[in-house]
């Protein structure tokens, strides 16, 4: 389900204008060498994607000229086919070619972030298993990309460090054991926050469970230690896997149970998906 809590307009305008103002500068010294006439204008993306984006590529159009419309051919979330038209586009000449960079630029990174999303959740496809995002994210991005995966049939991880706990092996050693982070954290937050613990082996899993722990991440467990961990686990404590995970494996570390696999090459090994806007003669 696409996650549209994720959608704040005036999020979404700030990122925009940042953006446009980075490219246009002082002014858009090429554009001006067009006539401002009205024109028809079709998007196509040049091979087989997931849609994600349009918010922020319909920002970028309306935030230079509000009299520009966008008939979209596609939701997002929506696959697309190469030279598939996605939308077409009619408006000032002018506008459209100043925010035409821009607005693909956010296109093809997000598309490409829910492309990819889409080939590992449908390689874990009948496992029961779930595919998480990380906060590796582009800064600036970290909302925008979160949304991506979503729209690729991924689900959100943390947003940030405001709205769950993720205790990691850096917070365990300040604050002295596994047990002790664990009383730390469930005595300092409000009871309906999440609290993850990282352990690395089936030592530390065990500890954890037995201090209360509701979720673990299983670092870099290899894949024939994971049937163990999940049997551990039980039904006591919800399983996560993360490092080291490919599309080649993935398949085989959810069909040992876990209930998560968190992949940081979501939303930063991004690859873009090529789109063309090209004015409709």
């Amino acid at each position: 389900m696409i996650n549209i809590e994720l959608l704040n307009t005036a999020e979404i305008e700030a990122s925009v204008r940042v953006a446009l103002d980075e490219d246009i500068g002082s002014g858009d010294l090429t554009a001006g060498l067009v006539n401002d006439e009205r024109v028809s204008a079709k998007l196509i993306c040049r091979e087989q994607a997931i849609l994600s984006g349009r918010p922020w590529f319909e920002a970028c159009f309306n935030m230079l000229d509000e009299s520009i419309t966008i008939d979209w051919l596609f939701d997002d979330g929506a696959l697309m086919q190469s030279n598939d038209i996605v939308c077409r586009i009619q408006g000032s000449a002018r506008a459209i070619l100043t925010a035409e960079r821009t607005a693909i630029n956010y296109l093809q990174t997000l598309s490409g972030v829910a492309t990819t999303t889409r080939t590992y959740v449908d390689a874990v496809a009948g496992t029961g298993c779930k595919i998480l995002d990380t906060r590796k994210t582009v800064p600036g991005l970290r909302k925008a990309e979160k949304y991506a995966v979503s729209c690729g049939g991924g689900h959100n991880h943390r947003i940030g460090l405001y709205d769950a706990v993720l205790i990691k092996e850096n917070h365990i050693h300040a604050a002295g054991s596994i047990c002790e982070a664990l009383k730390l954290a469930t005595e300092s937050i409000d009871s309906n926050v999440m609290v993850e613990i990282e352990v690395e082996n089936m030592e530390q899993l065990v500890q954890a469970i037995e201090c209360g722990a509701s979720r673990v991440l299983l670092d870099n467990f290899s894949l024939s230690a994971l049937p163990e961990a999940v049997n551990i686990a039980g039904d006591r404590v919800e399983t996560e896997v993360s490092g080291n995970v490919t599309l080649e494996n993935v398949n085989s570390i959810a069909s040992c149970g876990v209930n998560f696999v968190s992949i940081g090459a979501l939303t930063k090994n991004i690859q873009a998906i090529d789109f063309s806007l090209l004015f409709v003669i």
